[in-house]
C-alpha cells in the first residue's frame, strides 16, 4: 500500500518524455531511478532545468518497476494522458507475442499493437533505442525477429551458473595454417583458465567429453550451445558435441562485425585474442608523392600529375606488387613478423581504386588545386601534420609553394592600379585586385566576400579598369539589386569616369550598347531579358549581393546561372560558408558543376552539416571552397590597422515610377505658385515643399498619408525603404548593431513595421516626446546588446547620447545642416568606441536630396553660417530653385 502519492508533470519530447515534479523535485531522482541499475540508480540521469530527460526505452523500463511506497500520477490532464500512454506501452512491452505485430519497412519498423498512435510510436521508438543500446543494426533486428517471436523478447541476459562458466572462444591461426578456430570452452566458477576437449574427445557427446567433475553439468553446456544458434551464422543447429569450427578470414570478419555484438548483448561470454581487443582498425600506411616534369608557374596548371606510391605495414615497407596481391587475396587479418594486423578490406579496395584512377584519369595540377581530387588525398593534404595518418600526400616543392600561396591569399603577381582610378587603394584592397586578376588569368571564378564597408565596389572597379585597358574586349556585365543600381552608377562615374557605362534598366531600355565597357542592370531585368543577355560573350559577369540567386530553382537564379562570361565574380558581404543552399547556387554561377548537382550537394554536405553537424563534412567543404573565396572582416586586426575609424558612404537609390510621377506633379504645382507670393510667403512654401519632397523620397505612403500595407508591398513602392531594411537586416543577421536616424515619425513607424514583419525584430523608436526614464532605459538596453536596431528621431537622438554599441549609422533622410547629421553620427563614433563605424547616407538619385548634397559639398569652402541651416535654400532665385527642384 502506498504511503503517499506524488504528482508529476510529463511532457513529450523527441524520442521520449521529460518528467518533473513541481512539488517534490528533490525526491524525484531517487523515486524514479531507485532500482534502475543501467543509470547507476540515477547518477547518470540527464537533468535539464529540473526536468529528467527519459528516452522512450527509459520510460518503459522505469515505469515497469513499482516505485516502492510512492504512487506516481499525472499532475494535470495532459500529464495523465501521457502517463496512460507509458503505462500501456509498459504492458505491451512485456507481452510474449509482441513481435508477432512487428513489421519491417525500409529501415524502419511498424508495430500494430494499439489504436493509440502515441503508444505505438513509443513502442517503435523504444525498440530502436534498445537495438542501439545493444549495438544492433537494422539488419540484426530483421535477422533476430524469428528469435524474438519464439520468446526471446524482451532481451534477457544469459544467467550465470554457480559452478561452471561456459564461453565461446576465437583463436588465431598458428604458424602451420591460415584457419581460425571458434570453439566452446568452460572453466570453474573460481578459475581463470579455460578448458576445451582434446582432439580425440571432440567427436564425443558433451556429457562424455567433459571431465568427471563437470559431467553432471552437461545440460548447462548444451543449453549454452543451443542458445548460440540464432546469433552465429556458421551454426545451423546445436551440435551434440562441443562446438569446434574452422573459420576462413572472411568468416572471422563477419563474426566480429555481425555476430559478436548480438552475442554480447544477450550476455554470452566471447573470449577473443588479447591483441585483437586492442588492435586499431589498420596499420597500413600509404604515401603518394605528386609532381610534374616541367612545372614552373601558374601557367602550367594543365600539366598532368605524376604519382609515386609507397606502402608500409607496421613500419615495414612493402612493394606495390605486394600491396596489389594483398588486395587480390581480400585478407582482413595479416601477420607481419610476430605481429597481427587487422586490415579494413573495403578501405584497401578503395586505395587500389585510387591507384588505378591516378593512372587512368590523368589528374592535372588544376584538378589538384581546385576540382575533384579524391577525398582521401584532399583530406590527407590538409592533415599532413597528423602524427600517424593512414594516407600521406606529398607535393613537389614548387606545387606545394603555389598551393600554400593560393590558400593563404598572398604572393600573387602585383597588378598596378590604373592611372584612371580616381582613388587610392588600401593594402587589403590592392590584394583583392591582385587576386581577382589572378583568378581571371587562371580561368577560376571568384567570390569576393568582404564585410560591408571594406570596399568590394572599388576593388571591382579597379579590376574592370585593368581588364578593359589591357585588352579591349566585350563589355563586362554587373547585375545588382534595384536598390543599389544608382549606387553603382555613381561609384563608377566617381572612381572610373573613363569607363564607358551603359545602364540597362527601365521599361524603355531599348537595345544593349555593346560598345560600352560596363553594362549595369538589375536582377529583375536580367531575368526578363535573359535570352538577350545569354547570347553575349561577356568579358566578365559580376553579381552584386550574390545571395539573390540562392533559391536555385527560381526562374531568376536559373537564368543568371546560364550567362556566359570569360570570368564570373560574386560579391557578397554575407558569410556564405554558413548558408549552404546559397553557397551551392553561388558556386554553380562562378564555376558550374564544381560542387556537383544540388541533390548530391544536399546528400554530401547539407544533410551531414545542417542535420548532424558533421565536422568532417564541414572540413571537406572548407577545403573545396577555400581557393575560390576571399573573405576579410572588420574584426581582422591586420585590416583594422589600415582602416579609418569612421567610413562615410552614400547609398544611392532610384525613385519608383509612382514616386517619380508624384514628384513631378508636386514640383509643377508648387513652382506655379512661387511667382505670386511675397518673400515671407515664398519662404514658407519652399520650406513646406522641401519637407513634402523629402517624405516622398522616403516613401509615397508618407507623402499621401496612407495607412501601411504589408511589408513586402511597402518595400516595392520605395527603393530607399527596401535598401534601408535590407542593410539593417544584414547588420542584425551578422550579430552587429545599428542606429537609424530619420526626421519623420511616420518613417520611423514604417521601419518598425517592416523590421517586425520581415525579421521578427522589435526595434524601439526614440522620439522627442519620450520621458527621460524610458529614454535612458532604451539607451542602456541597446548598449547591453538587447536589440540590434535602434530608431531615433534626428533631433531627439542627435545629442547627449552614448550609443557606442553601434557599428553602423544609417541616415534615412538628409538634413540640410551637416552639423546636425554629424552630431547624430557621433552618438556611435565618439570616445569609448572601440569598433570601426560605418556611416550610410541614403540619397534618391536625381531628386532634391542628391542636388542639395552636391551643393553642400561645393559650399564646404564657404562660411559655416551659410550652410548650417536650410535658410540658404529659400534665398535662391526662381530659376535656381526650379533647377534645384526639377527631377533629373
Amino acid at each position: 500500500m502506498s504511503l503517499f502519492s506524488l504528482p508529476i508533470r510529463i511532457e513529450p519530447i523527441d524520442g521520449g518524455f521529460a518528467v518533473s515534479s513541481p512539488s517534490r523535485p528533490e525526491r524525484l531522482r531517487h523515486i524514479l531511478f531507485g532500482s534502475h541499475r543501467d543509470s547507476f540508480y540515477g547518477l547518470h540521469a540527464e537533468e535539464v532545468k529540473g526536468k529528467f530527460v527519459l528516452s522512450a526505452l527509459d520510460a518503459i523500463e522505469l515505469f515497469a518497476e513499482p516505485a516502492g511506497l510512492v504512487r506516481l500520477y499525472g499532475e494535470d490532464s495532459d500529464s495523465m494522458k501521457h502517463m496512460a500512454v507509458i503505462r500501456e506501452a509498459v504492458d505491451l512491452w512485456a507481452r510474449p507475442d509482441l513481435w508477432n505485430d512487428v513489421k519491417f519497412d525500409v529501415h524502419s519498423i511498424v508495430v500494430a499493437v494499439s489504436e493509440n498512435e502515441a503508444v505505438t510510436t513509443t513502442i517503435e521508438t523504444a525498440i530502436l533505442q534498445k537495438a542501439r543500446q545493444a549495438a544492433f543494426s537494422y539488419d540484426d533486428l530483421v535477422s533476430l525477429s524469428d528469435y524474438f517471436k519464439e520468446g526471446g523478447w524482451p532481451i534477457k541476459k544469459v544467467q550465470a551458473h554457480p559452478e561452471i562458466h561456459v564461453a565461446l572462444r576465437l583463436m588465431e591461426p598458428d604458424d602451420m595454417t591460415d584457419e581460425w578456430i571458434l570453439e566452446t570452452v568452460v572453466r570453474g566458477a573460481r578459475s581463470s583458465s579455460y578448458w576445451a576437449p582434446a582432439v580425440k574427445k571432440r567427436a564425443l557427446p558433451v556429457g562424455e567429453a567433459l571431465p568427471p567433475k563437470w559431467a553432471h553439468l552437461s545440460e548447462v553446456v548444451s543449453q549454452f550451445q543451443h542458445g548460440l544458434i540464432p546469433f552465429i551464422s556458421v551454426l545451423d543447429e546445436a551440435p551434440e558435441t562441443f562446438v569446434y569450427r574452422q573459420l576462413e578470414d572472411q568468416q572471422v570478419r563477419d563474426f566480429l562485425r555481425h555476430d559478436l555484438a548480438k552475442l554480447q548483448a544477450f550476455g554470452y561470454d566471447v573470449v577473443l585474442p588479447s591483441w585483437l581487443k586492442e588492435l586499431k582498425e589498420t596499420k597500413m600506411q600509404v604515401r603518394a608523392s605528386a609532381g610534374t616534369n616541367r612545372y614552373k608557374s601558374a601557367a602550367g596548371l594543365e600539366q598532368i600529375l605524376q604519382f609515386n606510391w609507397n606502402f608500409s605495414l607496421g613500419g615495414q615497407e612493402i612493394s606495390e606488387d605486394q600491396f596489389r596481391q594483398l588486395v587480390d587475396e581480400n585478407r582482413s587479418f595479416i601477420r607481419s613478423g610476430d605481429q597481427w594486423f587487422q586490415i579494413d578490406a573495403q578501405w584497401i579496395q578503395e586505395i587500389r581504386k585510387l591507384l588505378d584512377r591516378s593512372e587512368d584519369e590523368e589528374w592535372t595540377v588544376k584538378d589538384l588545386l581546385f576540382q575533384e581530387l579524391p577525398e582521401e588525398l584532399a583530406l590527407a593534404l590538409e592533415d599532413e601534420d597528423e602524427d600517424d595518418p593512414l594516407v600521406q600526400f606529398q607535393l613537389q616543392q614548387s606545387l606545394e609553394t603555389y598551393l600554400t600561396q593560393l590558400q593563404e591569399k598572398k604572393g600573387f603577381p602585383e597588378v598596378p592600379p590604373s592611372a584612371n582610378l580616381l582613388t587610392e587603394l588600401r593594402p587589403y584592397q590592392q590584394l583583392g585586385l591582385n587576386w581577382l586578376v589572378f583568378m581571371r588569368n587562371e580561368s577560376f571564378g571568384a567570390v569576393l566576400a568582404d564585410d560591408m564597408g571594406l570596399g568590394k565596389t572599388v576593388q571591382l572597379i579597379a579590376y574592370l579598369l585593368h581588364v578593359h585597358e589591357q585588352t579591349p574586349t566585350h563589355p563586362s556585365l554587373i547585375i545588382c539589386p534595384t536598390s543599389v543600381l544608382g549606387n553603382w552608377q555613381k561609384e563608377l562615374q566617381k572612381f572610373a569616369p573613363s569607363l564607358n557605362l551603359h545602364t540597362h534598366y527601365g521599361s524603355n531600355r531599348g537595345s544593349l550598347d555593346l560598345e560600352a565597357d560596363v553594362v549595369v542592370t538589375t536582377y529583375g531585368i536580367a531575368t526578363q531579358d535573359a535570352e538577350l543577355l545569354q547570347q553575349i560573350p561577356w568579358s566578365s559577369v559580376t553579381l552584386d549581393e550574390a545571395q539573390n540567386i540562392k533559391n536555385m530553382q527560381t526562374k531568376q537564379s536559373r537564368a543568371i546561372r546560364k550567362l556566359r562570361g570569360t570570368h564570373h565574380i560574386a560579391l557578397t558581404g554575407t558569410p556564405v560558408e554558413n548558408r549552404l543552399s546559397e553557397l551551392w547556387a553561388i558556386f554553380d554561377f562562378i564555376h558550374k558543376g564544381y560542387l556537383g548537382s544540388f541533390k548530391s550537394f544536399q546528400e554530401n554536405y547539407m544533410a551531414p552539416i545542417e542535420r548532424d553537424e558533421d565536422d568532417q563534412a564541414k572540413h571537406r567543404l572548407r577545403l573545396k571552397i577555400q581557393p575560390f573565396l576571399l573573405r576579410r572582416t572588420k574584426r581582422d586586426p591586420v585590416l583594422l590597422l589600415n582602416l579609418p575609424e569612421k567610413l562615410e558612404q552614400k547609398e544611392y537609390c532610384a525613385l519608383t515610377t509612382e514616386q517619380a510621377a508624384l514628384y513631378e506633379s508636386l514640383i509643377q504645382e508648387s513652382v506655379s505658385q512661387l511667382g505670386n507670393l511675397s518673400g515671407f510667403q515664398r519662404k514658407g512654401l519652399v520650406l513646406k515643399m522641401l519637407s513634402k519632397l523629402k517624405q516622398l523620397c522616403n516613401h509615397p505612403a508618407l507623402y499621401l498619408k496612407e495607412p501601411f500595407d504589408d511589408a513586402e508591398t511597402m518595400l516595392k513602392r520605395s527603393e530607399k525603404l527596401a535598401g534601408i531594411v535590407a542593410l539593417a537586416g544584414e547588420v542584425a543577421a551578422r550579430g552587429e548593431q545599428c542606429l537609424i536616424f530619420t526626421q519623420y515619425i511616420g518613417m520611423g513607424h514604417l521601419l518598425q513595421h517592416c523590421f517586425s514583419e520581415l525579421y521578427d525584430i522589435d526595434s524601439p523608436f526614440l522620439t522627442g516626446s519620450m520621458p527621460k526614464g524610458q529614454r535612458d532605459h532604451m539607451v542602456a538596453s541597446f548598449q547591453a546588446g538587447e536589440f540590434p536596431i535602434f530608431l531615433l528621431s534626428l533631433k531627439a537622438g542627435g545629442t547627449g547620447l552614448n550609443l557606442t554599441a553601434a557599428t553602423h549609422v544609417l541616415h534615412a533622410d538628409r538634413w540640410w545642416n551637416p552639423a546636425v547629421e554629424n552630431q547624430a553620427t557621433d552618438r556611435a563614433y565618439r570616445i569609448g568606441q572601440q569598433q570601426f563605424v560605418h556611416v550610410h547616407k541614403f540619397l534618391t538619385i536625381g531628386t532634391i536630396e542628391e542636388k542639395i548634397d552636391t551643393l553642400l559639398e561645393q559650399k564646404q569652402t564657404l562660411s559655416d553660417e551659410l550652410i548650417h541651416s536650410s535658410q540658404w535654400i529659400t534665398e535662391l532665385n526662381d530659376d535656381e530653385l526650379t533647377e534645384l527642384l526639377t527631377l533629373s
